[in-house]
Formats: structure tokens, sequence, C-alpha cells
């Protein structure tokens, strides 16, 4: 499958659905209940939120959509294994944390999603083990078992600020026997918002910054009715595309708080922007070539690095962009030269020679965040682009065919 695109301006009003990263975390932990959660704001047409509840389907729990909101619920319990033929995610270490907590085993397909680098998942492993389990793998699958029949609280060091084990950590502990110290968590917005779930579900956590999570563990949890954050990602994605267009884009249910450092960066690079009482009003304006390193929260982020690629292409001299977390995530660097495009990488370091116009070509999806950065270059072509593995985009951008078409009618 492919999408293909060429030069337009992007003009009108778009509402930011809800947050992609988030709502994988708020299913993992649906498992940890057998009451029933609601979740509104929620992006069911994301290919890979379809994948998780499928697998929550698989398990055990009864599934039930409508529009931007999702209703979980069982009968039976859940399954401790889970029996998977499909495309597998990289969620499910956090499906195995919440089984391996809940029902004290677990066994999930190794993990997918994108290939970032060396994404491996030893952290998850180490946490796993330091709460009482025993984690091997066997036959294409993720196995963990707690000793005692149970997990019992321990404190955690993670040796770095990783998101996902951070989620596990919070997962995992919440129903665990005594209270789990998380040092050198990393806090993001998603991070907050699962807690914040848990909590209204009964849960005992308590966020000291990025010094540590203190997770008192409960005997059980209660069902929720609880609302997904907005997606900083998709906020982020059209306000870059307005500037790269010349456009004049309206962004409703703009997460203000979660992109602080990235806006700051962006006005100073040349976007024009003015805050509505719930969005960002984005009026085009000039890039400027920009020099960042990716870093934690509150920070730019891994994922966003190839939109300020983009960006950075399209403005008139010399960009740079270090990914801290991901060195040498710059493969798309190379299907962005194919449409004219001037890079070289220099070690951990990605340099983007802009101004250049950008001409047609056929270019390949190679991760979520790498098409979404090759159709935003393809949208100031004057030749066609043609964007191949295009479900990679989907994965994470719902109902991205109308609502481009709602801003480029």
């Amino acid at each position: 499958m492919s999408i293909t695109i060429s030069k337009t301006r992007l003009q009108g009003k778009v509402k930011v659905g809800g947050a992609k990263n988030s709502s994988l975390r708020l299913l993992a932990a649906s498992l940890l209940t057998s009451e029933t959660l609601s979740l509104e704001n929620f992006p069911n047409g994301l290919l890979d939120v379809q994948v998780h509840l499928e697998m929550l389907g698989v398990l055990g729990k009864r599934i039930s959509t409508f529009e931007d909101t999702v209703t979980i619920s069982e009968d039976f319990g859940v399954k401790s294994v889970l029996e998977w033929n499909g495309r597998s995610i990289r969620n499910t270490l956090l499906i195995l944390g919440a089984l391996t907590t809940r029902t004290g085993e677990g066994r999930v397909p190794l993990p997918g999603g994108c290939k970032l680098g060396e994404r491996k998942f030893d952290l998850h492993v180490m946490l796993l083990e330091q709460l009482g389990a025993e984690v091997w793998e066997e036959d294409g699958y993720l196995c963990a078992k707690a000793k005692a029949g149970h997990l019992i609280a321990n404190e955690i060091h993670l040796p770095i600020r990783s998101t996902g084990a951070t989620e596990n950590s919070i997962i995992a502990a919440s129903i665990a026997r005594g209270t789990t110290t998380l040092y050198n968590p990393h806090i993001r917005p998603e991070i907050i918002d699962l807690v914040t779930m848990l909590n209204k579900m009964g849960a005992k956590i308590q966020v000291f910054g990025q010094k540590c999570i203190v997770i008192e563990g409960v005997e059980g949890l209660s069902g929720v009715k609880h609302s997904v954050i907005p997606d900083n990602m998709e906020a982020l994605t059209w306000a870059i595309g307005s500037v790269i267009t010349n456009g004049d884009v309206e962004i409703e249910n703009f997460p203000f708080d979660h992109l602080e450092v990235p806006l700051i960066f962006l006005e100073e690079s040349g976007m024009k922007f003015y805050k509505g009482e719930n969005s960002l009003i984005v009026r085009g304006g000039t890039p400027y070539p920009v020099e960042i390193s990716t870093g934690p929260y509150p920070g730019i982020n891994s994922d966003m690095q190839p939109l300020f690629a983009v960006y950075g292409a399209l403005s008139k001299g010399e960009s740079k962009i270090v990914d801290m977390r991901f060195p040498g995530r710059y493969a798309y660097a190379n299907e962005l030269n194919k449409m004219g495009v001037k890079t070289e990488v220099r070690g951990d370091l990605l340099v983007i020679h802009g101004g250049a116009p950008l001409n047609g070509a056929t270019v390949k999806a190679l991760d979520l965040r790498a098409g979404i950065a090759l159709l935003l270059a393809g949208m100031t072509c004057e030749e066609e682009v043609v964007i191949e593995d295009d479900w990679q985009i989907r994965r994470g951008y719902e109902y991205l065919d109308e609502k481009l078409i709602q801003l480029t009618k």
C-alpha cells in the first residue's frame, strides 16, 4: 500500500486525537482489573490500537468501541498466555508485566514495533526479575513467572531514563505485595496519564519528579472512566506542516503543556503562531536552520527529530541533529535524499544542507515517524511523491486521509 502526495498548502481547522503512546499503555493497564474501563478521547482508528484491542480480546477481554470511546470488560478472567500470530507491537512488554502481576505468570510474543537502532528489552527483564519473577525466552515468546506466585515489591534503579521500563514498573508494581520505589524514571505526559488513571482505579502511586516514583501495591483495582490526553506528536506534525507549506492552520485540542520546549525552538526558528483558548493557530512563517539534541521530557524526544529534519531541509542553511536516545536513527535521511534533500551522517550527527527545492520520488516509510516526515516533505514538492508502506504512518495518525482532505480542500 502507498500514499501519493504533492505540493499543497495546509489551511483550515484540525482536531488532535487521543495520544497513541498513552492509549496503548492504558490498554495494557486494563488487564490489571476485572472491572469495566471506559476510555474517552480514544483513537480507535489507529492500526496499533486495533492490534492491541484484538490482543486484549484474545486474552479474554470484551471490547466495545463507538466513535472516540472504547469500553473494556471481562466475564471469566484473563488468560496468562497471549497466543498471537498477527503483527506484534512493542506494547507486548507491558502486557507481560500486567499479566505477571495479576495472574502470577505471563507469556507474550517477542515485541515488535518500530526498529529504532538496538531497542532491546533488557530493562523490562531486569525490572520483572527484581520484582521476583523468573524471565526467559522460548519459541519466539517472552515468558515470566512470579517465583512466590505473585510479584514482590523492591527498589528498582533504572540505568537510563526509559519510558517503557518506567511504565512497566508502574504497572507491575501497582498490585504487587509491598511498596516499590522506582529511581531514575522517565517522567513524560503519557506516564502521568497512566498514573492518573491507575490512581483513579484505586492504586497508590506518588511521583516525585524525575527523582523517583513510589508505588504502594494494593490488593485490587476497580473500573474507571478516563479521558486520554491529546497526541503531542500529531499536534507537532500539523504545526510544522503549516510552516513548511506556508499554511494557516488552527490546531484544536492542542497540548500546550506537553510541547513547551519544541514550541520555543520552532518560534525561534521562524514559526509564526498564536494561542487560542484551546488551540494553536499557525500562520506560516519562514523556516530557519535548527540545531537540536534529543533528550528526556520536556525536551525534544527521538520521535520528533524526523519532523525537525524536514523543517531543516526546507530552510536555507545547515541544520544539525543529534539523537541521544537512539544514536544513528537516521535511516530515513536516505529516503529524503531521493527527494533531493542533501544530508550527511557524521558519527551520531545528522547534518541537513537545506534550501534546495525537493523533487518527486518513490520513497519508503521505514517507521511511523519517518513516514510522516516523508509525507510532510512531499507537501512541498511540485512533482508527486509516492510513499510506500504507508501503513506505518497509519499506526500513529488516526483518520489521516480525512484530515488531509479537510486541510487541503
